[in-house]
């Protein structure tokens, strides 16, 4: 039995007497799921090795080899035997997570779990158990979102396989995904999602730009940070109208009028979506339902992005410099935390601002 597998079954243990948190059914189902894709895993190598391998498959394990080894080496973000294996999940999406929200707030209700911490959704492996549990949080009168995720990290307890799920993406998004969830094994601030999706966007950014630092994958290059600006636009316009949200509930009408004032900023979101310059994305997202949760998803990957440029800028570019740095924001209180990012998106808004204005100056 492996350390890995051992680990599993005491957490399983110790899970099982905790009914007192939740309920036993979801630690239950979370652990045979994690389980499950744990044993299903086939190491990479071998099946680089194995001449029967499927040549598109072949080609995107090789594409992953190279990232890891990649952002081992360069971006100081040891595997710990994650992504040296792969399993076929043979399901559209790896787990489901189930969002929630007051109808009357834009903030996500939190749940706390061990290893996690606190975190702002409760994930299951099946996609009926998800609408299920979002079902009873809709017949207790809160707004519910339910979305597929194609990878997860657990942290460095598991090392976490290539899940099948992510084969349809680009090389530069597989890419990028490695460097961002390996990030999130080497730092992670539990109970802080926008502080630790903003980390690992802003890694996965840069990883980007090193791996693809050369002239002939400069076209490449180019097309994978337009797609992360599109949806960082994306996140930002999504943001103003939460913002509009959070103003209108923070003055209390009745409810018929709160409901009406709510319906009204949404459809207008839908409306200047429909005008806004990157309304080819996302149109999916626009055409089905939004309510206060499925809007707070949106907002935690970015907001501190800038934050993390201007410290690695203050690190001299160094990446382990940058990294230790953002360790030891991990270990603030919160408001000391909060006061350091605060400062540092602002010195990185006074720099674009005047990149830009020396950008319009005649030559």
């Amino acid at each position: 039995m492996t350390l890995r597998i051992a680990r599993l079954l005491m957490l399983a243990g110790l899970l099982s007497v905790m009914s007192a948190c939740d309920s036993i059914y979801f630690y239950a189902q979370a652990m045979q799921g994690q389980a499950a894709i744990l044993l299903a895993r086939q190491p990479i190598s071998e099946l680089l090795d194995n001449p029967d391998t499927n040549g598109d498959l072949r080609q995107r394990l090789t594409l992953v080899e190279s990232a890891r080894q990649f952002a081992e080496q360069e971006l100081k973000l040891a595997s710990g035997g994650s992504f040296t294996s792969y399993v076929d999940a043979q399901r559209e999406h790896l787990v489901w997570n189930v969002f929630a929200a007051p109808a009357d707030s834009v903030d996500l209700i939190n749940w706390c779990f061990p290893i996690a911490g606190c975190v702002s959704y409760r994930g299951y492996f099946s996609e009926q158990a998800a609408q299920r549990y979002a079902d009873k949080l809709v017949q207790r009168g809160l707004d519910v979102y339910v979305g597929g995720v194609d990878a997860y990290s657990t942290l460095g307890w598991f090392e976490d396989p290539l899940p099948s799920t992510v084969l349809n993406r680009s090389e530069s998004q597989l890419a990028g995904l490695i460097f961002h969830e390996l990030a999130h094994q080497r730092v992670y601030l539990p109970g802080d999602t926008r502080f630790n999706e903003s980390f690992a966007s802003f890694v996965e950014r840069e990883g980007l730009r090193r791996w693809l630092n050369e002239p002939h994958q400069a076209e490449q290059y180019q097309r994978a940070i337009a797609a992360l600006e599109v949806q960082q636009r994306f996140a930002q316009f999504v943001s103003s109208y939460r913002a509009e949200l959070r103003e209108l509930y923070a003055n209390p009408t009745g409810a018929t009028q709160q409901q009406a004032g709510k319906d009204q900023i949404i459809e207008r979101m839908r409306s200047d979506w429909a005008q806004h310059q990157d309304s080819a994305y996302y149109s999916g997202w626009f055409a089905d339902e939004i309510n206060n949760a499925k809007l707070a998803t949106v907002a935690a990957y970015f907001d501190w992005v800038p934050a993390f440029e201007q410290l690695y800028l203050e690190s001299d570019e160094d990446f382990d410099e940058f990294l230790r740095q953002a360790e030891s924001l991990s270990k603030m209180t919160d408001s000391e935390r909060q006061q350091r990012l605060s400062t540092l998106l602002s010195v990185r808004q006074q720099g674009v601002d005047a990149e830009l204005a020396a950008a319009s100056l005649p030559n």
